[in-house]
């Protein structure tokens, strides 16, 4: 990556890795129209992937700034500043993207809910025992079509709920802080 990096002015370094960037975050990539002057279709090929496999391991391995700089040795100063402060800038953009694409395998996301409490009384025996039923209504965007999905849980059920939601978002939160 370095020696084909090299090929692009210094100056113009932060708008391509910031294009590269918006492109792991699902906007669009740079074009090849916007640099064939600096390389060629098969330079391009590569240096654009090179420089996304670049960007997503320095962040999804929450690589240090020393280890950061380690990895960009070869290249000039002012090409290792501008990918560095790149980095630094859209830092929280990246991990977030990057969380969501490694989510993107069930690729379904929670839109709304909405829930009630109800004693049940379609069952003599289940309304002799008054015991409380939550009806939790998700609407639920999987493969870009929203769906209401319905579940009914007594006590015991929602706790097992509860528990795994904050398990969960523990482990969200451990790949959001380093």
């Amino acid at each position: 990556m370095a020696q084909l990096l090299e090929k692009l002015p210094p100056g113009d370094c932060p708008r391509f890795i910031h294009r590269i960037i918006d492109g792991i975050c699902g906007h669009a990539l740079p074009r090849f129209r916007d640099y064939g002057n600096v390389w060629s279709l098969v330079e391009w090929m590569e240096v654009l992937e090179e420089a996304t496999a670049f960007i997503k391991h320095a962040c999804s391995k929450h690589l240090s700034d020393e280890e950061v700089q380690q990895q960009l040795d070869g290249l000039s100063a002012a090409h290792q500043e501008a990918i560095f402060n790149c980095l630094k800038a859209r830092k929280e953009e990246l991990r977030w993207a990057l969380i969501e694409n490694t989510n993107s395998v069930t690729s379904a996301q929670l839109q709304d809910f909405d829930w009630q409490l109800k004693l049940p009384l379609s069952s003599d025996k289940i309304a002799f025992l008054q015991t409380p039923l939550l009806n939790l209504d998700l609407n639920v965007k999987e493969n870009g079509v929203l769906k209401p999905v319905t579940i009914e849980m007594d006590k015991e059920e929602l706790q097992t709920l509860i528990h795994s939601l904050e398990a969960a978002n523990k482990v969200v939160l451990k790949y959001l802080i380093f």
